[in-house]
């Protein structure tokens, strides 16, 4: 080989290229690494009410860490991910020196009983809010169901007037609403949603109808209903 000039050339240009190549990755990871790329902006971009300036900056101060070129992008999504009322988070890079943290907030639609809110998707989370929300109650796990049910019930009781101030799922899975004029409806297990229904087809003609407010609802008959009024029972095996 030492004799082989071509040999040789090719050896001298391919140490020539390592080294240069690792001369230039030096001078990258120097570059990368040096305070003229860090991060100068965090600016939160979408429809955000909740996330304040303070909460920012302490999730600024204490889990993002690197400059431009070295920031994990995953753990900054991560850590934002924390606040209370994120519910996602995209994180991008912005040259020279800013990073972009899209933030999507839950929005309640209720309460799930006294320990948390619900979101539009029947996903729970922590947060206070004063608004005044409907009730959700039920079985573990079951915050989805519960918040699609009341979606439908709410539209099923839209021609009485009335909205839903409570709803609960039983562990035997029986449904129950409590009306905001304080009206307890039993729907029970089977076609909770075809009785409500039914029962608000004929409310005009016969609930209505009677003298002083409805103060219980029972749906669970096959073939009517049952009301209670002020100590009165009355039903309508016409429903």
């Amino acid at each position: 080989m030492w004799n082989d000039d071509r040999a040789l050339n090719r050896a001298a240009s391919l140490a020539l290229a390592m080294a240069s190549l690792l001369i230039a990755y030096g001078f990258v990871f120097r570059a990368a690494q040096s305070e003229v790329f860090a991060i100068k902006e965090v600016r939160i971009v979408g429809d955000v009410d909740h996330i304040t300036r303070e909460q920012v900056k302490a999730v600024v101060a204490g889990e993002l860490r690197g400059n431009f070129f070295t920031m994990d992008l995953a753990a900054t999504r991560d850590a934002f991910e924390k606040l209370s009322w994120v519910r996602r988070v995209e994180v991008r890079r912005r040259w020279p020196d800013r990073l972009e943290i899209d933030v999507d907030e839950h929005r309640p639609v209720a309460r799930w009983g006294d320990e948390a809110l619900v979101n539009e998707y029947g996903e729970l989370f922590e947060g206070a809010v004063d608004a005044v929300l409907p009730v959700m109650i039920g079985p573990e796990g079951s915050a989805s169901l519960v918040a699609e049910t009341y979606a439908a019930f709410e539209v099923a009781l839209a021609p009485l007037g009335r909205r839903i101030a409570e709803i609960r799922l039983s562990d035997r899975q029986a449904w129950r609403l409590r009306l905001d004029d304080d009206t307890v409806i039993e729907l029970g297990r089977d076609s909770p949603l075809d009785r409500l229904r039914q029962f608000a087809s004929v409310f005009g003609r016969s609930v209505a109808t009677l003298e002083g407010a409805a103060k219980h609802v029972d749906l669970r008959y096959a073939n009517g209903f049952a009301v209670r009024v002020n100590g009165l029972k009355w039903s309508d095996k016409r429903a």
